[in-house]
C-alpha cells in the first residue's frame, strides 16, 4: 500500500512541484493551500507523513503542528522554513517536529529526507510491536494457567491491552485481579508510563482524599507543603483503585467527576489540573446488587464498567494447580535457597480436591511455607486441608437458609475466624484480604 502523505503550503507552484515527483516516487499526495481544511481532512483520515510550510495564512506551520499532536502523537511531521535561523528550527523540534528543511530547497532531496523518515518510523514501529509481543509474552508467563478459562482471559488481556479504555475486573480474593491489571497496563502502548495501585479499603475518606488528589500547602493542619496527588502523578497512564465497593459515597461523587472529566483540584486547591488516566477497578463484590440498594452509584458504575474482566477461582480451574504448584515451587526454592521439587501424591490429591476459599494466594501461602520448612525434596503435606466444601453436607451449613450475598459473606467470615481461635491475621490470610478490610467488617458485624 502507498504511503499518504500531506503537502500544507499556500504556495500553489510548490504543491504541484511536489505532488508530481511525490507521486512518480510511488507516494499518495493530498495537496492543502489551507492548514484548517488540511487539518479536517486529517481527523478522518490515514496518513504516513505530514510536510507543511512554516509561514502561512491563518494557522502558522508550528500551530498546525501543535494540533496535529493533539490527535496523534506519532505521525512525522517535516517543517520547512524559509528562514534559516536556528532558533526556528530548534521551535519546531521543540513542539514535536520529526525534521525541518529551509527554503529554497531541492524536490529530490526532499524525497529523499521522506524516505528517511518513514524508513525511521517503520524501524520504530516494528521495535514497538516487538516490545509489545514480549510483554505480552511475559505478562502470559506471569498469569499460570492453560484452562479454557485462563486462555479466554489472557486473549482478552491481549484485545483490551491497547484500548485506553476503563476496565472493571470482578473476581473473588486472592484470584490475582491486580496481576490481571498489571498485564492490561504492562502488555498495552502506554507501558512506560505509571501504574499507580490504590487500596480502596485501606484508608479513610480524609486519606484517600489527599492520596488521590494530592493537597495545597495549608489545606488541612501538618499540610506544611504542596503534595501531587497519584492522580496527577499517573498521568499518562494507569490508576488501579482496588476495592473500589468499598468507597463512601461522597468519594464516589467525587471520584465520577474526574473520570467524568479527567480533571482533578488539590485538597484546599481552586485550580482544575488536567490528567490522562487509564482507570481499572476491582471488585469482589456485585455491583449491581449494590448499586439496586442505593450503595453504589450507577453513573460512576456505567464510567468504570467500558470493559468487564472476570477472574475465575481458583476451585474452577483445578488442572491449574499443578501448573501453579510447580511455579511457586521454583519462586520460593530461589528465595530460600533450597531443592524441593514437588509434593508426594497424596499431598497433590489433597491439593487437587481442596476448594480453596482464599484462592491462588492461598495456594502461594501454602506453598511458601511447605518450602520454607521443607526437609526433604518431595513433601508431604503438613497438615490435613479442610474437606472440600462440595462434600460438606450440614443443617447448620453457612447457605443452609438462601442468605443473601451479605449475610453469606459475614457467614463465611465468622466461620473462618473460628477455625483460626480468632487469629485476625490468619483469617484474613485464608480469606485472601488485608486485615484493615477484614477489621472494617468484623466492625461492621458489630465485632470490636
Amino acid at each position: 500500500m502507498r504511503k499518504n502523505i500531506y503537502f500544507i503550503d499556500d504556495d500553489v507552484r510548490a504543491g504541484e512541484l511536489f505532488q508530481r515527483f511525490a507521486t512518480d516516487a510511488g507516494y499518495k499526495v493530498s495537496v492543502f493551500q489551507s492548514p484548517e481544511k488540511a487539518l479536517d481532512a486529517f481527523a478522518a483520515d490515514v496518513v504516513d507523513l505530514v510536510i507543511t510550510d512554516l509561514k502561512m495564512p491563518g494557522l502558522s506551520g508550528t500551530e498546525l503542528l501543535a494540533e496535529i499532536r493533539k490527535q496523534d502523537s506519532e505521525i512525522p511531521v517535516i517543517i520547512i522554513t524559509g528562514f534559516s535561523t536556528v532558533e526556528h528550527a530548534i521551535e519546531a523540534l521543540r513542539l514535536g517536529a520529526t525534521d525541518f528543511l529551509k527554503k529554497p530547497y531541492d524536490v529530490e532531496e526532499l524525497l529523499l529526507q521522506i524516505d528517511r523518515v518513514l524508513e525511521s518510523r517503520a524501524l520504530k514501529t516494528e521495535n514497538k510491536q516487538l516490545k509489545n509481543e514480549l510483554a505480552r509474552a511475559r505478562g502470559d508467563a506471569k498469569m499460570i494457567g492453560e484452562t479454557p478459562g485462563m486462555l479466554a482471559l489472557k486473549e482478552l488481556i491481549h484485545k483490551v491491552a491497547d484500548i485506553r479504555c476503563n476496565v472493571i475486573i470482578y473476581g473473588e480474593s486472592g484470584t490475582g485481579k491486580e496481576l490481571v491489571a498489571r498485564g492490561l497496563h504492562e502488555q498495552g502502548q502506554y507501558a512506560e508510563q505509571p501504574f499507580i495501585v490504590i487500596d480502596c479499603g485501606a484508608l479513610t475518606d480524609t486519606l484517600l482524599e489527599s492520596e488521590l488528589f494530592g493537597h495545597e500547602k495549608g489545606a488541612f493542619t501538618g499540610a506544611d507543603q504542596q503534595r501531587i496527588g497519584l492522580l496527577e502523578s499517573a498521568s499518562g497512564g494507569t490508576v488501579f483503585l482496588d476495592e473500589i465497593c468499598n468507597i463512601s459515597d461522597a468519594m464516589q461523587t467525587k471520584l465520577l467527576r474526574v473520570v467524568q472529566e479527567q480533571q482533578i483540584t488539590r485538597v484546599g486547591g481552586v485550580k482544575a489540573i488536567d490528567i490522562d488516566v487509564r482507570f481499572i477497578t476491582a471488585t469482589n463484590r456485585d455491583i449491581e446488587a449494590m448499586i439496586a440498594a442505593g450503595e453504589f452509584r450507577h453513573d460512576l458504575y456505567h464510567r468504570l464498567n467500558v470493559v468487564r474482566i472476570d477472574v475465575p477461582p481458583l476451585r474452577e480451574r483445578r488442572e491449574d494447580i499443578p501448573l501453579l504448584v510447580q511455579h511457586f515451587i521454583q519462586q520460593f526454592n530461589q528465595r530460600y535457597g533450597r531443592k524441593v521439587s514437588g509434593f508426594t501424591s497424596e499431598a497433590m490429591e489433597q491439593l487437587m480436591t481442596y476448594d480453596w476459599p482464599g484462592n491462588v494466594r492461598e495456594l502461594q501461602n501454602l506453598i511458601e511455607r511447605h518450602v520454607a520448612l521443607a526437609d526433604e525434596a518431595v513433601m508431604p503435606l503438613q497438615s490435613a486441608l479442610m474437606a472440600p466444601t462440595s462434600q460438606v453436607c450440614s443443617t447448620t451449613s453457612i447457605d443452609h437458609d438462601n442468605p443473601d450475598l451479605r449475610t453469606l459473606e459475614q457467614r463465611y467470615i465468622e466461620k473462618t475466624l473460628q477455625r483460626f481461635n480468632g487469629s485476625r491475621e490468619k483469617t484474613a490470610k485464608a480469606l485472601g484480604m488485608n486485615k484493615s478490610t477484614l477489621w472494617r467488617k468484623l466492625q461492621q458485624y458489630g465485632q470490636q
